[in-house]
């Protein structure tokens, strides 16, 4: 069992509840995100394994629950850690943006924490991604621009909503409405 905090739209904790619950009754609830950026500004994305959201689609390599009484930054570090195998890193945050989808699993309304990482240190993926690689902004952009289903619906969000002048997405849109 993963106990997750319910929080309100100023991130105030409300009360603790069951992660499978939360997502069960489309309760809101903080997640750390991260974009893994090295020194050559390449971009780390992975890609998803067939049991996730957004399965066979590249998103950020980074993203969980934050567990009750957690800070986002050890969140953010527990998570980098399971996730890329990423240990020793300097961050930032981004900002933090609601995002509400409905899924195979329930309906995730997720309070996105968005970090950036900064590392060059080697990826060891967990079960989660099938495939990691590094994208310039060039690469982001093209996919976006002839690809867009190659990114998964949160990643798409994540652009649209914390990096808008990345890439010009022509009306065309991934993520998913707030429901």
């Amino acid at each position: 069992m993963e106990i997750v905090d319910v929080v309100d739209e100023k991130l105030n904790v409300l009360y603790p509840i069951d992660k499978k619950e939360a997502h069960a009754k489309g309760l809101l609830h903080p997640t750390v995100i991260a974009e893994v950026i090295n020194t050559k500004g390449e971009w780390l994305l992975v890609k998803q394994a067939s049991d996730k959201q957004d399965p066979g689609q590249f998103v950020s390599p980074v993203g969980g629950h934050v567990k009750t009484k957690e800070s986002f930054e050890n969140a953010l570090k527990r998570e980098a850690k399971e996730e890329t195998g990423i240990g020793n890193f300097s961050f930032r945050l981004i900002g933090k943006k609601i995002y509400k989808r409905k899924w195979k699993m329930g309906i995730e309304n997720h309070y996105f924490i968005l970090y950036e990482i900064y590392s060059d240190a080697e990826v060891v993926l967990n079960e989660e991604s099938v495939e990691f690689r590094r994208f310039t902004v060039n690469e982001i952009k093209e996919k976006f621009e002839s690809n867009p289903e190659f990114f998964g619906k949160a990643f798409h969000f994540v652009i649209q909503h914390f990096y808008p002048s990345l890439v010009h997405l022509r009306g065309v849109t991934q993520a998913d409405k707030i429901i």
